[in-house]
């Protein structure tokens, strides 16, 4: 064994046990945080308030308590508030805090999930070698041989010998009518393989949603600290914004996996045949646990897929945002000054007391300019405003304000009334607006006419009709509108209709 195989290998391990998924494992309260995350974090909840999380965290700190547990010779527990927790899980990288629908809330983060992922699997069953698992490992090996195969002749004949084994089991279930029965342990098998597999998935997804973020992070940071010109920051920084799932590794993965399981028949049949699973018998010799992550399935795939692509909608958001109202004057000021601010806790922490007071800034300090007005004279006015004009309830005003409301329904049916019939015994809307006074020629009346129209029974013609409209201030206005003729409501009355 060579030294640089040694030193090499030891290196990979050091890297490997700083990932927080394997730091959580190590940790002395690993229990304890196992057992929050899986029970306040479910399946049907993976965001949780913050103010409900503590609350639950401390509520099974008491019950824990209460048991026993924590005392000398006893599982320990970690000492401290439910918040102090929680946050020293932020930092650890093992919950996610931020903002949703303005509440804040906790949310497991990838390295939890797989931390989660592995004390299940090690608390839980042990994982067998089956024949399920057997035949997913060589299926795998075959379908990545036969994609990496150039060769077009021996692809052919893959297909040629599939097609003749199933052309085969086709003429025996047609000769026979019968299929052949399937036991219940290899049923099993292949249940386990299943949920082992759906396990893997949680993860997956979080990965995909982390990575997506940690994009938004780097093309912000770096549009904040850019000092180049403006057109340029654009056309990079669009370019990376514009399709985001191209930017990661886990996205371009997941891209390729939501054609499979993002299209709603897919996930339809994926719930029809875990139903057809359920529903057998072997399924009853199943823990309740097991069938309850069978009939999830299909509701966690659809819940990560809902999670990526909203990470990926946020992001994109997010990026274009900051490149609309991109200043990298203004930026590097409030840096300038957060770094001022964080300068001045650093001095003061060291000499600071437990509980000192800090006396608050009562006021913002005055700009030292010498043109700008440093009070502000005059805001109460000379003299009071002109009493308004006292008129009787009832009374109009001198203005005319009723020229500005709606139409004149009764001047309107008078005088469709007093208008000319048609052979037909019909009354032309069009031609009675026009003749009508200029008081009554506003755009509203118009309208008026066109209800009392409907109102009586209309007949719409081919033609079109333009007509002229009036405002009260003198303003003139064309309309045109398909022809309406009015029928004659008394004429109606005493004929008989085809109804």
């Amino acid at each position: 064994m060579s030294t640089a195989t040694v030193e090499g290998a030891y290196e990979g391990a050091l890297r490997a046990f700083k990932n927080p998924m394997l730091d959580l494992l190590h940790g002395t309260y690993a229990p304890f945080v196992v057992t929050m995350l899986a029970l306040v974090f479910t399946a049907q909840r993976s965001q949780v308030p913050v103010a409900d999380a503590h609350a639950e965290i401390d509520a099974a700190l008491g019950r824990l308590r209460a048991a026993g547990y924590g005392e000398e010779g006893n599982a320990p527990l970690p000492v401290g508030s439910s918040r102090d927790l929680c946050r020293g899980w932020v930092r650890s990288g093992w919950l996610k805090r931020h903002v949703q629908d303005g509440v804040e809330v906790y949310q497991v983060s990838a390295h939890g999930v797989g931390a989660l992922e592995v004390a299940g699997r090690v608390g839980g069953a042990r994982t067998r070698v089956s024949e399920s698992r057997v035949r997913t490992l060589l299926d795998a090996v075959e379908e990545l041989a036969q994609d990496a195969d150039p060769d077009v002749l021996s692809r052919i004949a893959r297909l040629d010998a599939e097609i003749k084994e199933r052309t085969a089991e086709v003429d025996r279930l047609e000769r026979t009518g019968a299929v052949e029965p399937v036991g219940d342990d290899q049923l099993l098998e292949e249940a386990e393989n299943v949920l082992h597999l759906a396990r893997e998935l949680p993860a997956d997804f979080a990965r995909v949603v982390e990575s997506i973020k940690q994009v938004q992070r780097d093309v912000v940071t770096d549009l904040r600290q850019d000092v180049r010109p403006t057109g340029e920051v654009l056309r990079e920084y669009l370019a990376r914004g514009k399709d985001i799932m191209e930017s990661t590794r886990e996205g371009r993965a997941f891209a390729g996996a939501l054609a499979l399981i993002g299209r709603a028949e897919h996930i339809d049949q994926l719930a029809g045949n875990l139903r057809l699973i359920l529903g057998h018998p072997f399924a009853e010799q199943l823990p309740a646990a097991q069938r309850r992550e069978l009939h999830e399935i299909a509701r966690r795939i659809e819940r990560g897929v809902r999670e990526v692509l909203h990470a990926q909608q946020t992001a994109s958001h997010v990026i274009t945002t900051q490149i609309r109202n991109h200043d990298p004057l203004r930026d590097r000021e409030v840096d300038g000054l957060l770094r001022d601010v964080m300068s001045g806790f650093q001095r003061w922490m060291p000499t600071s007391r437990h509980k000192q007071p800090v006396e608050p800034m009562r006021r913002l300090p005055v700009a030292d300019v010498g043109h700008l007005r440093q009070k502000a004279d005059g805001l109460r006015p000379p003299a009071p405003p002109t009493p308004l004009e006292a008129w009787e309830m009832g009374a109009v005003p001198d203005d005319d304000s009723r020229a500005w409301g709606g139409p004149h329904y009764a001047d309107l049916e008078k005088h469709l009334a007093g208008r000319p019939r048609e052979d037909d015994g019909t009354v032309d809307v069009g031609a009675a607006f026009r003749s009508a006074p200029e008081r009554m020629r506003r755009p509203v009346d118009l309208l008026g006419l066109l209800e009392i129209a409907h109102r009586h029974g209309m007949v719409e013609t081919d033609e079109v009709v333009t007509v002229e409209a009036v405002r009260p201030d003198g303003t003139r206005r064309r309309f045109a509108f398909g022809g309406v003729a009015m029928r004659d409501e008394h004429e109606d009355e005493g004929g008989t209709t085809d109804d």
